[in-house]
């Protein structure tokens, strides 16, 4: 059961805007992604916890939300297992992730993005951007794995085993005391309320089965021969004290893709909270590296008179501020009809999102008065 002041939180810190939709990967499993901000579209690979909607309420995570929208159409999913996405599954390969986002690319029909991969959503990214380099024009990665299989030590094997043994043991009780563990070790640094809610967002992003599925499923990933293949520009961003992954993990992901830049960030966390000054740092980096994408979208964004007739005459309606069925009742089309123009008018437009479908509505109005 979510905690009550966990609800009231979510009831108070509403998404802005927030589009929150569904698809289908190759293997039927649905998929939660949703859509927010205004800018250059950037996809989110996402990391294993997440929650789209109690997200915003989170005192670990909203910052990432709110800052990274303001300066991209910010594109997130929930992972297959976890999240609003369906829990029951057992495939958690790195194939059937990779097949994920590319059916959340599909469905959203955008053409060229920037990808920002967070921590064992970094392989999926790294897959993506060796799968389809024509698609990526710049990618992020955020407290890395090298993309190797793990645990290769003894030492290691035998933490994995007492992790395996405290998510059996822990991850659905009410009592946190076990999934505090994995707490400290993603943000060691942070307050009692934000350590709280992590406790609280393991047991409400998915099931003990699949919290153990998937970490199989990560620690046999093996694509780190192929690194050096990538062809995209890469920016690394890895936490000098990151205690989930290590610094080290970043730097030979760095090392290995072609013209990657690697940016140390002066914290402990895995997760960077708000607070922190490496917060600050890794905006100011994403920022500037998304720059050459704002400036291309500037340029590339094709004017109203690119729009067919009937896409002209779906937009005025829609200025008007009818509804989908009321523009299909006026113009005698089907509602899916309606759905389609909309959708092909703001791709030939070069937009994504609410905030920026309002923003072209808002610019027609202004244009033809």
């Amino acid at each position: 059961m979510i905690p009550g002041a966990v609800l009231q939180a979510v009831e108070r810190l509403a998404p802005p805007s927030q589009e929150v939709r569904f698809c289908r990967s190759r293997d039927d499993v649905r998929l939660a992604y949703a859509v927010h901000g205004s800018g250059p579209p950037l996809v989110v690979v996402s990391c294993w916890l997440s929650h789209l909607q109690h997200d915003w309420a989170s005192p670990v995570w909203r910052h990432f939300l709110e800052d990274l929208g303001a300066i991209s159409t910010l594109v997130r999913y929930d992972e297959r297992g976890f999240g609003m996405s369906d829990w029951d599954v057992t495939d958690f390969s790195l194939e059937a992730r990779l097949a994920d986002l590319e059916a959340i690319i599909d469905a959203l029909g955008i053409e060229r993005f920037a990808l920002l991969g967070m921590s064992g959503g970094t392989p999926v990214a790294m897959a993506y951007a060796l799968a389809h380099p024509d698609r990526v024009s710049r990618m992020i990665l955020y407290g890395t794995s090298n993309g190797r299989p793990w645990p290769v030590s003894e030492e290691g094997r035998a933490d994995d085993e007492a992790f395996r043994a405290m998510i059996r043991a822990g991850w659905a009780r009410s009592d946190p005391r076990f999934r505090r563990v994995f707490t400290s070790i993603f943000i060691p640094d942070a307050t009692e309320e934000q350590m709280s809610w992590f406790d609280a967002l393991q047991r409400m992003s998915t099931s003990t089965q699949n919290a153990l599925l998937s970490r199989t499923g990560r620690q046999t990933v093996d694509i780190g021969d192929e690194l050096p293949r990538i062809q995209v520009p890469t920016l690394v961003l890895q936490a000098l004290g990151d205690q989930a992954g290590g610094f080290d993990q970043g730097r030979e992901v760095a090392s290995q893709i072609p013209g990657a830049r690697l940016v140390p960030l002066d914290s402990r966390n895995h997760i960077l909270l708000a607070d922190e000054p490496a917060w600050a740092v890794f905006m100011d980096e994403v920022r500037a590296f998304l720059e050459p994408d704002r400036r291309r979208g500037s340029e590339d964004r094709r004017p109203i008179a690119d729009l067919s007739a009937r896409e002209l005459a779906v937009l005025r309606l829609a200025a008007d501020g009818l509804s989908n069925q009321e523009i299909a009742g006026a113009l005698t089309l089907s509602v899916r009809t309606v759905e389609r123009h909309l959708s092909n008018l703001y791709s030939k437009l070069g937009v994504a999102g609410r905030s920026a479908r309002t923003a072209v509505v808002a610019d027609f109005l202004r244009r033809t008065g």
